[in-house]
């Protein structure tokens, strides 16, 4: 069964603009299964494939142009010497929209290639996994946030009613392993495993390299580099402090999420979502969910996907910071079902302390969506996307 992806809609616009679309994602996030569903006309070529591969590498030129119909080349960063030869036969044509569909699943390699080959010839977008917007059905039926924390959001889970644990073992075996050890090259698999475990139990929490390199046994810049390689390759994701001056000491160091919230759960054992709702990290889990769920909807709509918060130095926090034009909306997230004043005090304080410059203060949570107390919007977790708005435009390069 094909779950209809909300991101459609962008990337046929910018089909109609560019030359060249370059669509990057985790894996199994569903780049391939879109692609072929929005471009059926479309030649496809995957260079995980060993005949593809070879073919592309050893004769590029007749690789790209045998075919008299447009194409989809799955994996670019595969073969990353295309994109120069790609350069050159799109400028033979450069009234033709849409000639190329590229997808990756590396971000720095591909973005560094298509930065120097591609530059203003490809629009970039990018597909996380399943949001609630494209679930909109299931999650009306579902609504214990324990349940899809557990679930998580990789399409086949959903397509196909598979396990979600034995889906996350085979996703953590075939994927997170392969490819992030054979990019940071780890030789120690148990050190490895352990980092991945220790990065799952500190989701929503400020970044302490130190302390992490001290509990996984290697130095501060080895955990540097192997968090920026699950960056890169859609893994975690990064919420930015934000810094404008407020007359306030801030903290500068950004909070680690990850992409999807199914695998968080897996790392950390929990197998069930009975286990999940007790479990000490439900909150941030929780947490981990909706923020993945803003940044999901800003990405879908094709913004540049940027989570931003709020902490100073005295502790006070709000989750998310979410652009409205010269303003911002101060979002704070609750497992909570039920409302209660203490929910909001945070908001409170904020608005307070900052004034005109925050607008429309949200509260996500378990509870129900609608007006709260004290000019608050307050939403279910399961509405998450309508708490935001459509701002920054999305990146071209």
């Amino acid at each position: 069964m094909f779950i209809a992806r909300k991101i459609k809609v962008k990337l046929l616009e910018l089909s109609g603009q560019f030359r060249i679309v370059t669509l990057l994602g985790p894996r199994q996030a569903g780049k391939t299964t879109l692609c072929k569903k929005v471009f059926p006309n479309y030649a496809y070529y995957s260079l995980e494939n060993p005949e593809h591969r070879s073919f592309a590498q050893q004769d590029p030129k007749t690789f790209l142009t045998k075919n008299s119909q447009p194409l989809i080349i799955d994996e670019i960063q595969k073969v990353p010497e295309l994109l120069s030869w790609l350069q050159g036969i799109v400028d033979e044509n450069p009234e033709k929209k849409g000639q190329y569909i590229l997808t990756g699943s590396h971000q720095p390699l591909l973005r560094q290639s298509v930065s120097q080959s591609l530059a203003g010839r490809t629009a970039i977008l990018t597909l996380l996994p399943l949001s609630f917007e494209e679930l909109s059905k299931s999650a009306k039926k579902e609504v214990r946030p324990e349940f899809w924390i557990h679930k998580g959001f990789l399409p086949e889970i959903h397509s196909e009613g598979l396990n979600s644990t034995d889906s996350y073992r085979a996703y953590t075996q075939t994927y997170v392993e392969r490819d992030v050890r054979q990019l940071i090259q780890v030789r120690d698999q148990t050190t490895f495993e352990r980092f991945l475990k220790l990065v799952a139990g500190r989701v929503g929490q400020l970044l302490n390299q130190n302390s992490l390199a001290s509990d996984v046994g290697v130095s501060p810049n080895t955990i540097n580099e192997w968090l920026s390689v699950l960056e890169s390759s859609f893994i975690i994701f990064r919420a930015i402090p934000y810094h404008k001056n407020f007359g306030k000491r801030l903290v500068k160091s950004p909070k680690i999420y990850f992409n999807d919230i199914g695998l968080a759960t897996y790392l950390l054992g929990l197998t069930t979502p009975e286990q999940v709702s007790r479990d000490p990290l439900y909150g941030q889990l929780f947490e981990n969910l909706v923020v993945a769920e803003i940044l999901k909807k800003q990405l879908n709509e094709g913004h540049s996907g940027q989570i931003y918060f709020y902490r100073d130095s005295h502790g006070n926090e709000i989750d998310v910071l979410h652009p409205r034009g010269t303003k911002h909306q101060p979002i704070e997230i609750k497992s909570s079902a039920t409302y209660n004043s203490d929910l909001i005090k945070g908001l409170k304080k904020y608005i307070k302390s900052i004034g005109e410059e925050a607008t429309l203060p949200t509260l996500i949570y378990s509870g129900d969506t609608g007006p709260l107390p004290q000019g608050v919007n307050g939403y279910n977790f399961i509405d998450s996307n309508k708490a935001l708005t459509n701002e920054t435009s999305h990146s071209t390069t």
